[in-house]
C-alpha cells in the first residue's frame, strides 16, 4: 500500500469502495464507531448537549463520506449564484489543516497555513466574507458582528456539527456515491446514509443514485503567480509536470488530459499538503501545473507554476431547486 508518489489514504478509499478483506477486518471498528454517533445524535436530541441557532439561514454544504467529494467548488458556486441574486452572503469553515487554533478572518493577504487553503480559495474566488473556527458556531458570531449586513451563511462542511443549527442542507456525492455504505473506518461514510437533507449534488460524472448533476471542467488558461495567463491550448503537446494535493488528484490529471495535455510527470501529493518538501524540477523547459487550492502554497517553494482553474457548473434545476428552498425560509 502506498507505493512511491502515491499516498496510502488513496489506498484506503480504492478499498473503501468494496467490502474486500480490508474493509471486513476494519467492519467491528465501523459498529463502534456507529453506536458513538448514534449517542452523539441522541444527546442533542434530548438537549443535554445543546444546539446554536442564529440570527440569519445557515446552508450547509458537506458529504457523508470521508474525503474530497467536491464541497468547495459547490460552496464557490453557490455564493456566486446567492451574490448575483443580490444576497448578502457570508462563509465559514473549520479551517482544515491550518496551524492557527483561533477564530479569524480570512483575507486575500492572508496565509494559508493562517487560515486553511479551502477557505482562502473560496474567499479569492467569491471575496464573501469569509471566516475560520474551530466552532463554526464562533466563526458565525465573528461574521455577523464585522459584517452585520449579511444576510445568510454558507457553511463549508459542518453537516455532522450538530452544534450549530441550519435551515438548508445540501449534500455532495462524486462517483464514488456511498462507496459499501459502512460507516468509518470500514467504509467512507461518516454516518448512515439515506439520511434526511435538502438537496443532493452529484459532482462526478456518473451518479450512484438520484440528485442534481454538475459539470466539471479546466478554464481555458492556466493562471500565473504575478497573474499572467497561458493559455491551456499553447501546453498541448508541450513538457508538463502537473501536481496535485487534493483528495482526488486523479481527478485533476484526467482533466488535463481531457483538455490535449500529456504530463510527463504526475506528483499525486496527500490532501492539504504543504509542499515544505518540494523539490525543485530544476528544468526550466518544463511547466508545471497546479490545481487553484495547491496554488497558494505551492508558488511558495515554486513560483513559476501555473494554477489551473476549475470550472464548476451546477445544473440550472439544482439553482432553482435552492433559490424555492430558500424562498420558503423568507415566508
Amino acid at each position: 500500500m502506498g507505493g512511491p508518489g502515491r499516498p496510502i489514504a488513496l489506498d484506503l478509499q480504492r478499498a473503501w469502495l468494496e467490502r474486500g478483506a480490508l474493509a471486513r477486518t476494519l467492519w467491528p471498528l465501523s459498529l463502534l464507531f456507529g453506536v458513538l454517533a448514534w449517542l452523539r445524535r441522541c444527546l442533542y436530541r434530548s438537549g443535554l448537549l445543546r444546539s446554536e441557532r442564529v440570527a440569519v439561514p445557515v446552508l450547509v454544504v458537506g458529504n457523508v463520506v470521508a474525503g474530497g467529494a467536491g464541497k468547495t467548488p459547490s460552496v464557490i458556486a453557490i455564493v456566486r449564484h446567492l451574490q448575483a441574486r443580490g444576497t448578502p452572503v457570508g462563509v465559514i469553515s473549520r479551517g482544515y489543516g491550518r496551524t492557527t487554533e483561533d477564530c479569524r478572518e480570512v483575507l486575500a493577504s492572508s496565509s494559508p497555513d493562517e487560515t486553511g487553503d479551502e477557505p482562502l480559495l473560496i474567499h479569492r474566488a467569491t471575496a464573501a466574507p469569509t471566516f475560520v473556527a474551530r466552532r463554526r458556531i464562533e466563526a458565525v458570531r465573528a461574521l455577523l458582528t464585522k459584517h452585520p449586513q449579511t444576510r445568510l451563511i454558507v457553511s463549508d462542511d459542518g453537516l455532522q456539527h450538530l452544534a450549530m443549527e441550519r435551515d438548508v442542507e445540501i449534500c455532495v456525492f462524486d462517483d464514488r456515491g456511498i462507496g459499501n455504505g459502512w460507516l468509518l473506518p470500514a467504509g467512507p461514510l461518516r454516518e448512515p446514509w439515506p439520511r434526511p437533507c435538502d438537496l443532493v449534488l452529484h459532482t462526478g460524472d456518473r451518479p450512484a443514485f438520484a440528485g442534481y448533476r454538475a459539470q466539471r471542467s479546466l478554464a481555458d488558461a492556466a493562471i500565473g503567480r504575478d497573474g499572467r495567463s497561458m493559455p491551456l491550448a499553447a501546453l498541448a503537446g508541450q513538457r508538463v509536470v502537473a501536481v496535485a494535493a487534493i483528495a482526488k488528484p486523479q481527478g485533476f490529471f484526467d482533466l488535463l488530459r481531457a483538455r490535449g495535455i500529456e504530463p510527463e510527470r504526475c506528483i499525486a501529493l496527500p490532501d492539504h499538503h504543504d509542499f515544505k518538501d518540494w523539490a525543485p524540477i530544476g528544468d526550466t523547459a518544463v511547466s508545471v501545473l497546479c490545481t487553484e487550492k495547491d496554488a497558494a502554497k505551492l508558488w511558495r517553494v515554486a513560483p513559476n507554476a501555473f494554477a489551473v482553474p476549475l470550472v464548476f457548473q451546477p445544473a440550472p434545476d439544482f439553482f432553482a431547486a435552492l433559490d424555492a428552498k430558500l424562498s420558503s425560509l423568507d415566508g
